[in-house]
This record gives C-alpha cells, structure tokens and sequence, in this order.
C-alpha cells in the first residue's frame, strides 16, 4: 500500500487527469481512482472535496449542476484551460521528483 503523505501532492494530477476527456462527479473520481490504482489508493470523501475547492478556488477547474438521481442533485466537475496548463505542469514536476528521487533508491535494498 502507498501511504497518503506520499500522494497527497499529486491528488490534482488525479482528478485533473480524469477531468481531460470529460466532466463527471465526486462519487465516479473517486471511484475510478480506486479502480486505476487497482486498489492500492482509495481517495477519501474529506480529500477529494477539499481538492475540488481549492481547484475550483484556483480556476481550474468549474462545478456546475448535473443530473438528479435517487432524489438528489450531482455536482459536476469539469476542468478549465487554465487547469490543462496545470495538469501539465504538475506532469512535469512529476517526472523531475521521480529522476530525482530515483537517484536514492537502491532496487536492491527492496527485495
């Protein structure tokens, strides 16, 4: 299992990567964030909310109204331009963390 503290800088990568084809709601991110982990991450409801606030706070992404199911109304997200350009950034901060942090793991010491 990989801890929280490791991913919590990169929940924006998640929920941005599953905003670029299409808007959706919490319940389906989070969902479908367990089901690409193959369950190794399970996105809590207090993270994932906080998350949407503070991308929508930052404009990148926008909620809007979606459908009634059940008796109750879904709020979906979608992502904006200006979340792309952040998407693509954090992509990059990514894979500049990964070489370097890979330059301090030793593959043999984790078998």
């Amino acid at each position: 299992m990989i801890g929280s503290d490791v991913i919590r800088g990169y929940t924006d990568i998640m929920i941005l990567f599953l905003l670029l084809n299409e808007p959706t709601y919490g319940y389906e991110i989070s969902k479908n964030i367990k089901h690409l982990s193959d369950g190794e991450y399970t996105l809590k409801e207090t993270t994932l909310y906080s998350a949407f606030g503070r991308l929508e706070r930052n404009g990148y992404i926008e909620s809007f109204p979606g459908q009634v199911t059940s008796g109750k109304r879904r709020t979906y997200y979608r992502i904006t331009e200006s979340g792309r350009d952040y998407y693509r950034d954090k992509c990059r901060e990514w894979v500049q963390t990964k070489k370097l942090i890979e330059k301090f793991v030793d593959y043999n010491e984790v078998e």
